[in-house]
């Protein structure tokens, strides 16, 4: 926190400095022995009425009085990483949808709006980089006629927690109602560790999905639109494991783009986990993408994937961003689009 010359604590921002990353205390309403303040890092999305709304990287917002901060001071917006190869956010965002494509896009000025038939939110989804070329609620509503006329509810995802990531727009959604469905992270890595482990053994390497490869994948109902996003991207490989029967033990997806291998599905048969299935799975697709010249990693995965992070960090991945996963306000149930 900011401290005075004469050793107080100080309030250093105002509402000039919306769109920034602050750093604040403040008084707790309830509080406990020992807890009188609260910290909270995030960027200061708006400062009105006596109230700010600070996003955190995670994508919570927080309501804090302005009556009730005892300091606070503007902070780098993005700190210098400790590890793993140096990406920015615009260039994960859009290596990111090279490798999902959907069936059908359109631009709204600097917007993309994606459609593939409600196969996942990443494919059905709004990815808003930069300016739509009108106003925020002009270009919402033009969304949602997009989306109504495919019958698709509308999304729009945004990323927080990273320089150039959308906290502002985060902010303006939640409070015009848009209610955020799905959290997750991108992580990225250096790739030739995970390429140089031993060679595995048994593990298949495809260019395109199989019945096989398909039985095994986790989503149900898949057509035709389902597996040209599958098949998307600019060098796509498939990596099964056999299975004692005609269902794999397991599989995984991996797309190289430039210096980038993104890996996706990597799926093991439950009753077969924690046998180094997944790495070998992997480490063959790691192996395929360093001939390629790719260099780095990156993979997405959901914040509540326990599980996944822990085989990811232990493959020497961590966290770059989140992203999430807004659905438009006052829409009725239907074909939700599952999955990241």
């Amino acid at each position: 926190m900011e401290i005075s010359a004469t050793g107080r604590l100080e309030v250093r921002i105002t509402a000039a400095d919306v769109g920034k990353r602050v750093s604040v205390r403040r008084l707790n309403d309830l509080p406990r022995e020992g807890e009188k303040f609260t910290d909270t890092v995030g960027v200061l999305a708006s400062w009105d009425n006596g109230v700010l709304l600070i996003t955190r990287k995670t994508g919570e917002t927080v309501r804090i009085a302005e009556s009730s901060l005892v300091a606070g001071k503007v902070v780098p917006s993005a700190p210098a990483r400790r590890r793993g190869p140096a990406a920015s956010y615009t260039e994960l965002a859009h290596i990111a949808t090279r490798a999902w494509r959907p069936v059908e896009s359109e631009r709204l000025g600097e917007w993309e709006l994606r459609a593939a038939s409600g196969f996942t939110r990443r494919a059905n989804s709004v990815l808003p980089l930069g300016d739509p070329g009108m106003p925020l609620d002009d270009a919402l509503a033009a969304v949602r006629r997009w989306y109504g006329e495919r019958g698709l509810p509308a999304y729009v995802q945004t990323a927080t927690g990273a320089e150039g990531t959308q906290e502002l727009l985060c902010a303006e959604l939640e409070r015009r109602g848009w209610t955020r469905e799905v959290s997750a992270e991108l992580w990225i890595g250096a790739l030739a560790p995970l390429a140089d482990r031993e060679e595995p053994a048994g593990v298949v390497l495809s260019r395109t999905a199989d019945d096989a490869w398909l039985a095994r994948y986790q989503r149900k109902g898949l057509g035709e639109v389902a597996l040209k996003v599958l098949g998307s991207g600019p060098s796509v490989w498939f990596a099964t494991v056999p299975g004692d029967g005609e269902v794999p033990a397991a599989i995984g997806r991996c797309v190289v783009d430039g210096r980038w291998a993104g890996f996706a599905a990597v799926e093991v048969d439950p009753a077969l986990r924690r046998r180094g299935l997944a790495s070998a799975v992997m480490a063959a697709l790691a192996a395929r993408a360093l001939d390629e010249g790719a260099s780095a990693a990156w993979l997405q995965v959901e914040t509540d994937n326990t599980a996944a992070q822990a085989l990811y960090a232990g493959n020497g991945f961590s966290a770059h961003h989140a992203y999430h996963h807004y659905r438009q306000p006052d829409s009725e149930p239907g074909n939700s689009g599952s999955g990241r």
